[in-house]
């Protein structure tokens, strides 16, 4: 067995610079968690119209209402079985504002065809959305984001273009200063640039085989439906 990443990837996997396959290798095949430690440079939203949307989201743990510059920020990639007997990996992301820090929840499992990562957003997982990972020609990885699908008791909908969004998630190491570095934008097709932002962090690597996930990893509500 391999990370759900490289699962994921197949022989993609091994065009990333090797500081990344070691991040993405975080699983519990090889017992060992990732935490990331930085600072996001900028973090962004687009115009007035955005920020009902994103304060909705807020309320669960889906993408940051507020802007903000050397924001330090904390990243906790951790494996663990889910109720449903799947392996998933927390992207759990703490940014430390000015008078309160915001959370950003994704928990990523291995789609059920193996060629693609499924990401469930927030605390009760009623947002889904495929995403699709690319080694680049230097190394760095993209990934970006396909379906987005609302999922609550028996309503399963495929969230419309008009109100969904696109997001391209662009991660590499510089080896000049040993940092990853991230960057993130949400678009939407037809408003234009929604959410987005770009920073640097370094890791740290855990084993976590005889641990369990700490309180307030996990979300409070897990879907099934993949």
């Amino acid at each position: 067995m391999t990370s759900i990443f490289r699962t994921a990837m197949g022989a993609d996997f091994d065009r990333l610079h090797p500081q990344l396959r070691r991040r993405f290798s975080v699983g519990l095949t090889n017992g060992q968690a990732c935490t990331g430690r930085g600072v996001m440079h900028r973090i962004w939203h687009g115009g007035a119209f955005v920020k009902p949307f994103l304060a909705l989201g807020a309320t669960r743990n889906i993408l940051v209402p507020r802007v903000g510059r050397n924001v330090p920020f904390t990243i906790e990639n951790v494996p663990y079985l889910d109720t449903f007997g799947r392996e998933t990996v927390t992207f759990v992301r703490t940014f430390d504002l000015p008078g309160r820090a915001r959370r950003f929840d994704a928990q990523m499992v291995l789609g059920p065809r193996g060629d693609r990562v499924l990401d469930y957003l927030g605390t009760h997982q009623h947002l889904a959305s495929d995403l699709h990972f690319h080694a680049e020609p230097d190394g760095s990885l993209l990934i970006r984001s396909g379906e987005h699908r609302f999922r609550e008791g028996p309503v399963d909908l495929r969230v419309p273009e008009l109100i969904g969004a696109t997001a391209e998630v662009r991660e590499s190491y510089d080896d000049t200063c040993a940092r990853f570095r991230v960057r993130v934008r949400v678009v939407n097709k037809y408003f234009g640039p929604l959410f987005g932002y770009e920073g640097s962090f370094s890791a740290t690597y855990t084993d976590i085989s005889n641990r369990t996930v700490r309180p307030g990893l996990r979300p409070v509500r897990e879907e099934s439906r993949a």
